[in-house]
């Protein structure tokens, strides 16, 4: 390939290739790049250091946010589905969805094969930087069922503010499972169905019995039962993520400060004990 002269000076460099098959200068990427803007997603990562992990934690970091948001559209189909009555659609959805927490469990494995020498090599470029800021993780959060206003705190001068307020205020899964439940004949409460959808969610007796008979009668209440397990398999799958992220963290880090002034592993330690969809857990002690 000849460079372009200049008529007052020395050859002009030509135009950069992207090594990902997306073309120079104006020509149009491959059909598989542009239909998935590939050339866009390789070109968002940036080390700040030299550190040979810091690439690996850049685009680990990224592929969370991206399952975040895939799990964010499978849980927010399957509410929708139930909130149309058509379980079966919500379970398929479900079914999926636990499929791509597997994938979110497992890219811990990346961030566990770091030693503390080869994070400490570029954890002050991070500077302010921390996962307690992902808004896609909270919006998760939220449509999961753990409502908290006060975690909204950490997006309030951030473009993500509005999204994450969005989703403190719509209705979670749970809400359109007890819904059903609810349609179903089931008992429970008045006072948990009109509850602020803003508010954090309180454990009730009346859900735990609700669970119990669809438990206890499986086959008067079969598809009812086999949602009340694809949501334990959902809750136990994020239990899994968030105590791999603890011990992920102790082992790197210790007992420091997260990043960003954080509690690190004092906050994960707090938060690995929620399990969401309570009533589903304490049932069994009855059953």
């Amino acid at each position: 390939m000849t460079a372009a002269r200049s008529p007052d000076g020395p050859p002009e460099a030509p135009e950069p290739r992207c090594p990902y098959g997306g073309g120079t200068g104006t020509s149009p990427p491959t059909a598989y790049a542009g239909y998935a803007e590939m050339d866009a997603l390789l070109a968002l990562q940036h080390p700040r250091t030299s550190a040979a992990t810091e690439p690996g934690f850049i685009i680990m970091s990224q592929v969370m946010e991206l399952l975040f948001e895939l799990l964010r559209t499978e849980f927010t189909a399957a509410r929708n589905r139930l909130s149309e009555d058509a379980v079966d659609e919500a379970l398929w959805t479900l079914r999926r969805a636990v499929r791509v927490q597997q994938v979110a469990l497992s890219s811990w494995d990346f961030f566990s094969a770091m030693t503390p020498m080869e994070f400490a090599e570029f954890r002050d470029s991070l500077g302010a930087a921390s996962g307690f800021q992902s808004a896609s993780y909270r919006r998760l959060e939220f449509l999961l069922g753990n409502k908290n206003p006060q975690m909204v705190q950490p997006h309030l001068n951030a473009s993500s503010h509005e999204v994450v307020v969005r989703q403190l205020h719509e209705p979670s899964l749970y809400d359109a499972v007890l819904l059903l439940l609810r349609r179903r004949g089931l008992p429970v409460a008045d006072t948990v169905l009109s509850r602020p959808v803003d508010a954090s969610y309180e454990p009730d007796a009346s859900v735990e019995q609700a669970w119990r008979e669809v438990y206890e009668k499986r086959a008067a209440h079969h598809s009812l039962f086999l949602l009340g397990e694809a949501l334990t398999d959902v809750a136990e799958s994020f239990a899994r993520w968030r105590y791999t992220h603890l011990t992920v963290v102790q082992r790197v880090l210790g007992g420091k400060p997260g990043t960003g002034g954080t509690d690190g592993v004092a906050w994960l330690e707090r938060i690995s004990g929620h399990r969401f969809f309570p009533e589903l857990w304490s049932a069994r002690s009855c059953l």
